[in-house]
């Protein structure tokens, strides 16, 4: 029985936009597990399961729930030992994590506030009234005030990624000649703003955007299957 994925969408049910879930695709696959999705709107997260988790992923292995991305890849390597490892040890464990706060404190922060109203023009009318409620008390002012001059604190984001781009010089993936759940937490920041928006984050010429582009090859482009937002 294939694993469930539930992953979060908006009105398209075939464009999964949350870099949570991705980091998860991109692990179940990884690991090389058969996996099936569960399109789930914001309104519909507390009904997963009965009511199991009020977040997402979550997913569904046999008997087992887990939720959250980061105690699921725990979850899969602990689970499955003899597949690709997410983690190269505990080591890599912990580097991830390391990653995962340096992700959310830096590319959430700003792609979180800059991709506000892409995000509520994808959803349903019920979840856009959900969400520009819970975002605007979160933000503390309306998602047009959060999103706006988001073109001139662009420069900032991008010179933010120097230490990946100075790592990427030296090897084609953060975890090394081969990717580790690292890279996928880092791919899944970036695979959120490919799909909920056309605004464009990195220059063509830049590093970081080339390790993109083959992090959407992995796995047989799972990355590339949802198109990118026109």
């Amino acid at each position: 029985m294939p694993i469930m994925l539930y992953e979060l969408v908006g009105r398209d049910k075939a464009r999964p936009f949350s870099p949570h879930c991705w980091k998860v695709a991109f692990a179940l696959a990884h690991k090389g597990l058969d996996f099936e999705t569960v399109p789930t709107r914001f309104l519909e997260v507390p009904q997963i399961e009965g009511g199991a988790s009020k977040i997402v992923p979550v997913i569904r292995d046999g008997e087992r729930l887990v939720a959250d991305s980061f105690a699921i890849a725990l979850y899969l390597e602990e689970t499955y030992p003899d597949r690709p490892t997410l983690f190269a040890g505990k080591g890599g464990a912990a580097m991830a994590r390391f990653i995962e706060k340096w992700s959310q404190s830096t590319l959430h922060t700003f792609i979180g506030a800059a991709l506000l109203l892409d995000i509520h023009d994808c959803l349903e009318e019920a979840d856009q009234a959900y969400f520009r409620e819970s975002r605007e008390t979160r933000f503390g002012r309306t998602l047009e005030e959060t999103v706006d001059g988001r073109e001139a604190r662009l420069e900032a984001f991008r010179a933010a990624l120097a230490p990946l781009r100075l790592m990427l010089g030296t090897q084609p993936f953060l975890g090394g000649e081969g990717p580790l759940f690292a890279d996928y937490i880092v791919a899944g920041a970036l695979q959120w703003a490919r799909v909920i928006s056309p605004f464009r984050l990195l220059e063509e010429e830049d590093p970081v955007a080339a390790w993109f582009e083959r992090c959407l090859d992995l796995h047989g482009g799972l990355g590339r299957r949802t198109k990118a937002a026109a």
